[in-house]
């Protein structure tokens, strides 16, 4: 396990491409030069020992040693310790629609978008709950087990797309099935289940088996996004939309946030229903839902212990610029005898 102290000087790492678009405008501008002073013959003879290999060896060398020091001043650490905690809290799993309609922008600025905003927001907010990621479309399937660890929880919910999953359709029952395995203490009863989704649901089960995981002891939340007036389904390529969803009879695809499929399925489980409009309307009001609950007591590994590791990458960035320094641009007797870049010709 890994902790990274100052995140903020990841940007200084943005000086690399500095430094190797002033290397090829300087190489540029040498060129353009010395084509003016003399032509390719008598450079080389003017200057037998000029080496370009050694030009960029200079600045990958240089952009080694930024790229150390970057990293030494973000300062990474590392658990040294793992320690069994005692924590109380709800276990939350969280299923994410990704269907194509969640493509939609009738909510900024789409409706998968706004679902992972509202998800990742709730997530800020949790104390010592344990969380789990579900992805579903016309299947359901496990993107993160029950866990107390919500920088992985957040990083496996930026990375869902409506690409992951080849069986399109909406079966939110098959995210509530899903969702029973995820708890595996039969004697608990705080077990929490968030659907984020437009509605939309093709297999029409979804309130029948949302009552038999209320009977399992899940209470299931649902939360709308999108809007009740709908929208099309924009149809993109590398950020441009190139056109829209058609039905057979090709006919543009308007697709509609569905409310009433979502409260009957939080009613079937001694749930609530959401509209995900207002994030901070929607993340206080489960805030609330979740304090008002009784919390349940259980062990977590954690480290305890963390070690400064910059130093090591201190050395290296000194050693990189020891290198640089006095790499010098001109050819030595092995790199005449390698010939890189057939520069002896």
């Amino acid at each position: 396990m890994y902790q990274l102290d100052e995140k903020i000087w990841f940007w200084a790492l943005g000086i690399i491409p500095v430094i190797i678009l002033f290397f090829l405008l300087l190489q540029f501008w040498k060129h353009r030069t010395q084509r003016k002073f003399a032509d390719k013959a008598l450079l080389k003879k003017l200057s037998p020992n000029r080496s370009l290999f050694k030009s960029v060896l200079k600045i990958v060398v240089l952009s080694l040693a930024f790229a150390c020091l970057a990293i030494a001043l973000v300062n990474p650490k590392i658990g040294t310790k793992l320690e069994t905690i005692k924590r109380e809290g709800v276990d939350i799993v969280f299923a994410v629609d990704v269907s194509k309609s969640m493509l939609a922008e009738d909510i900024a600025p789409n409706r998968l978008d706004k679902a992972k905003q509202l998800v990742t927001q709730i997530i800020n907010n949790l104390a010592s709950d344990r969380v789990g990621i579900i992805a579903y479309a016309a299947k359901a399937f496990p993107q993160l087990p029950i866990t107390t660890d919500y920088a992985s929880a957040k990083m496996f919910l930026q990375g869902m797309n409506t690409d992951m999953l080849s069986s399109q359709g909406t079966a939110i029952n098959e995210a509530i099935k899903l969702a029973t395995t995820y708890f595996d203490d039969e004697e608990q009863t705080n077990r929490i289940l968030i659907i984020i989704s437009d509605g939309e649901d093709h297999s029409e089960e979804a309130a029948a088996v949302a009552e038999e995981a209320n009977e399992a002891g899940i209470r299931i939340f649902t939360i709308g996004v999108g809007d009740v007036k709908g929208g099309p389904i924009p149809e993109k390529r590398n950020g441009v939309v190139l056109n829209y969803k058609k039905d057979n009879q090709g006919e543009t695809v308007i697709t509609r946030l569905d409310e009433e499929t979502l409260k009957s399925i939080a009613a079937e489980a001694n749930g609530v229903y959401l509209n995900g409009k207002n994030t901070n309307d929607v993340v206080k009001k489960i805030g609330d839902i979740l304090n008002a609950m009784d919390k349940k007591e259980f062990e977590t590994k954690e480290y305890a212990d963390f070690k400064d590791q910059f130093q090591w990458f201190l050395v290296f960035a000194i050693f990189f610029l020891l290198v640089d320094i006095f790499l010098l641009e001109r050819k030595t007797a092995w790199l005449k005898k390698l010939n890189l870049f057939n520069e002896n010709l």
